[in-house]
């Protein structure tokens, strides 16, 4: 592989991973603004942080970047089974991260048919989703954090 290639695939790594980090960002952001947190502890009053307060400015914003979440996932699921994968070798930590990234899907999605007028589950059932998509989501942000203090990867390259 020649330099050119080389700083080509170094680019598109650096915009996946940084598209995912705002992806995330974004999406426990307009996550918690599903709950009446930013208009209950007056950060919607800040000004230029309205929108917080606003829940169906949060609710779209949470579901376009839910797309976002799942396009970008695709696309790292389709590179890794397109190439060679005995050269890629997926970590624990990778594992755990794709489990609960896997179950965040699963959850959310389900959440998104419950928001549908068609939809009829039982209230025990919503309850359970909710509180699951939540401890979901602060499962994968102590991962995250473990693996950034602990330098821990989702892949590594065998040679």
């Amino acid at each position: 592989m020649d330099l050119k290639e080389n700083h080509i695939k170094s680019n598109k790594k650096t915009i996946m991973r940084y598209l995912y980090l705002v992806t995330i960002f974004f999406l426990v952001l307009t996550g918690f603004g599903q709950m009446p947190v930013f208009k209950r502890y007056y950060i919607a009053d800040i000004p230029g942080l309205g929108w917080l307060g606003q829940f169906f400015v949060t609710h779209y914003m949470h579901y376009l970047f839910a797309i976002l979440l799942l396009g970008i996932t695709a696309f790292i699921i389709t590179g890794y089974f397109l190439a060679n994968r005995k050269q890629i070798k997926i970590t624990p930590s990778g594992y755990i991260r794709g489990a609960v990234l896997f179950g965040l899907v699963i959850t959310g999605v389900l959440l998104v048919i419950r928001n549908l007028a068609v939809s009829n589950f039982p209230s025990g059932l919503i309850i359970f989703l909710d509180l699951s998509h939540l401890t979901l989501v602060m499962v994968l942000l102590m991962a995250g954090l473990y693996c950034i203090i602990f330098k821990k990867k989702w892949y590594y390259r065998s040679r």
